[in-house]
């Protein structure tokens, strides 16, 4: 549970398979802690009182702007502390031991980027085209649909410190989707840039 708490980087998880391209998946792997051991305490706190809420957990993704319409897997650590991604490339993964959207703080929401070996393309192919003021939205179990806005995308370096993207101190709702980008590099099976778009809760 600590490692999920720890800074977060960016990198490319390389799988070998015949229904994979190398280098589409990816996740978050924990480096050491730059968290004090009372930010430490506090995130653990939130994450006692998010098990206690009465909020419906995501089960689709919609984001018109670009046609996606997809189903959310519930995702958490591998066994080395990575985050772990979606199982095929029109789903969707939420970290399940983060917040929930529509909760106040940062929920993460993953999904593949690139061409597969048969030809299919990614649900988050398009992503990067989304711009601020763009929607979208998330249905829980229960029937209910929450709306987020655009607020601005970010490329990260796969070695840059990405821990802003699983927190938030504002007291505000947000949702964060993450994805590959960039130029293909095929000597390291890897993309060279990481894409995340944060967005906000849609105020009443």
């Amino acid at each position: 549970m600590i490692k999920a708490l720890r800074r977060q980087t960016l990198v490319i998880v390389v799988l070998a398979g015949p229904a994979l391209s190398a280098g589409l998946l990816f996740y978050f792997i924990p480096k050491n802690s730059t968290q004090s051991s009372t930010q430490l305490i506090e995130n653990a706190d939130a994450r006692a009182k998010q098990e206690q809420t009465n909020s419906g957990l995501p089960v689709r993704l919609k984001i018109p702007g670009i046609n996606v319409d997809a189903p959310v897997q519930y995702v958490g650590l591998t066994p080395d502390g990575a985050m772990d991604v979606p199982k095929s490339p029109d789903e969707v993964a939420w970290y399940e031991r983060g917040q929930r959207p529509g909760e106040k703080g940062s929920a993460v929401i993953a999904g593949h980027y690139g061409r597969w070996e048969n030809g299919q393309g990614s649900v988050f192919d398009d992503l990067h085209t989304l711009r601020k003021g763009d929607k979208l939205s998330i249905t829980d179990d229960k029937g209910v649909t929450t709306t987020f806005v655009v607020r601005e995308s970010r490329r990260y370096d796969p070695a840059a410190d990405a821990s802003d993207v699983f927190g938030s101190s504002d007291g505000q709702a947000h949702l964060n989707l993450i994805t590959c980008e960039g130029v293909w590099n095929e000597t390291q099976k890897s993309y060279s840039d990481r894409l995340v778009l944060f967005t906000d809760k849609e105020m009443e």
